[in-house]
């Protein structure tokens, strides 16, 4: 499983990475946590270069917060609410999700986005807020960008880190990447089981 997923990041290379994180950003149950480590193990190999991995790890999970950032903006919360108890269920997210992001927001205000940004489980969400509140653009894209880099810069040199120490840990790196993609399909199905038993 960890060959075939590295082999897929190579093969559409940077387009491929931001592509991946985007939707990691539109589609919560797709975990960063997954996609950007083998980013920067495939670039680690001389495949990418690993800079450029981290600008389009960074340029994708951005485009990716920035939707949820306008969709609320323009939306407006009552709006937003409505379609989410309606339709938010196929994309996993429930009206407790935008609850769970205002409460941050409204505790840690513009700092929010930025911590936000790091955190799994919120760093998708807290763009909800930040739209709702008209936050300005480049407020909200600058604090978003901090928080971002670091998290992905992160995240690409554990996995840069994972293929130098290659020798050590191969034995078992296929057996931790299916044990995270069984960890990942178990959320999965608990957030759509949690988001369908939500009353509409």
């Amino acid at each position: 499983m960890f060959e075939w997923i590295a082999g897929v990041i190579a093969q559409l290379g940077y387009v491929g990475v931001a592509s991946l994180t985007f939707l990691e950003n539109v589609f919560p149950p797709i975990p960063s946590e997954l996609i950007l480590p083998l980013a920067g193990y495939v670039a680690a190999t001389g495949q990418l270069t690993l800079g450029v991995v981290i600008a389009a790890g960074t340029l994708g999970s951005l485009a990716g917060a920035t939707f949820w950032y306008v969709l609320a903006k323009r939306a407006g919360e009552a709006r937003f609410r409505e379609w989410v108890r309606r339709h938010g269920r196929w994309l996993t997210l429930s009206v407790t999700d935008v609850d769970r992001a205002q409460l941050w927001f409204k505790r840690r205000g513009r700092w929010a986005v930025l911590i936000g940004r790091m955190i799994p489980g919120v760093r998708t969400f807290v763009s909800l807020p930040a739209g709702f509140s008209a936050m300005p653009w480049a407020t909200f894209v600058l604090y978003s960008m901090i928080g971002t880099l670091a998290w992905t810069a992160a995240l690409v040199y554990a996995g840069a880190i994972l293929q130098a120490n290659f020798g050590v840990v191969a034995r078992y790196i296929d057996i931790a990447t299916n044990m995270l993609v069984a960890a990942v399909a178990l959320i999965l199905v608990v957030r759509y089981v949690r988001c369908f038993r939500e009353p509409a």
